[in-house]
């Protein structure tokens, strides 16, 4: 099976832009996915002009940046779930900047995790929560539209927040939403705390999922662990997945190179043997 592999690039902390392009390339990686507060405090603090060199620069290396993720991690003022209608204009409107910041850097993915910005606030009912996402995120959907860019909805762990704990609940916000631009994004580590086999929850949203990270539950690089990616890969050659394989790690030993050589060498390992 074919895959298409990319790596999160603040993984490499201390890199110049150039710099990780070059190297995950030489690696075998493909694609290239960018939090935002790696290049400044807020998306909007990167000019069009910057953003465009930081494409040219993927591109000379043979690197296609895909999207964004942590988009509102280390910002102040930005809730999804606030009871606060101007907070959550605000946040949409933020998100509508960082689909078009994503359009210019090359890519077409927004990975919504951002847990802390997404928590029901004491005393908020979890229905309460999902009608002020739902109207947060109304807010950026003509950008979304106008650009082509998904905005993929990430389950995560109830360690990490207490809002969008399954791919089911994902899922069913996305339907409520019900536009062709809102999509599923899946993690392994996320999915670990699932009742459901992670291969099953693939299987089970197949016309959902749009977006995948690659990591163990020990918040390290695919192959660092003990979860074995084989059954994970072929549930997505099950489904036809086409979308980008990226790893995502959350500790950063021994290196970031030693990261990034032995995931992409793991993985290519499991994706042989389906």
């Amino acid at each position: 099976m074919m895959m298409k592999y990319a790596i999160c690039n603040e993984t490499f902390e201390g890199w110049d832009h150039a710099r990780i392009c070059t190297r995950i390339a030489e690696l075998g990686y493909t694609g290239l996915e960018i939090a935002p507060f790696t290049l400044a405090p807020r998306i909007t603090d990167v000019s069009s002009i910057q953003r465009q060199e930081l494409r040219r620069q993927a591109e000379a290396a043979g690197i296609t940046i895909i999207g964004l993720h942590w988009l509102l991690a280390r910002t102040e003022g930005f809730h999804v779930t606030s009871p606060d209608p101007v907070i959550r204009r605000r946040t949409g409107e933020y998100l509508a900047e960082l689909a078009h910041a994503t359009a210019e850097l090359g890519g077409n993915i927004l990975v919504f995790g951002s847990p802390a910005q997404r928590s029901l606030p004491a005393g908020m009912t979890t229905a309460e929560g999902i009608a002020n996402a739902i109207d947060t995120f109304r807010y950026c959907l003509p950008a979304l539209e106008q650009d082509r860019v998904y905005l993929c909805l990430e389950p995560l762990t109830p360690q990490e927040t207490n809002f969008l704990n399954t791919a089911a609940e994902a899922v069913a916000l996305a339907q409520q939403l019900n536009h062709p631009y809102v999509k599923l994004h899946l993690d392994v580590k996320a999915m670990s705390v699932e009742s459901q086999p992670t291969p099953e929850i693939i299987r089970a949203n197949r016309d959902w999922l749009h977006h995948f990270h690659a990591n163990d539950p020990n918040r390290r690089g695919p192959g660092f662990g003990t979860t074995d990616f084989t059954p994970i890969f072929a549930a997505l050659r099950d489904i036809q997945y086409t979308g980008w394989v990226s790893v995502e790690v959350f500790d950063y030993s021994p290196d970031p190179d030693t990261i990034a050589r032995e995931s992409i060498r793991y993985m290519r390992a499991c994706a042989e043997k389906i």
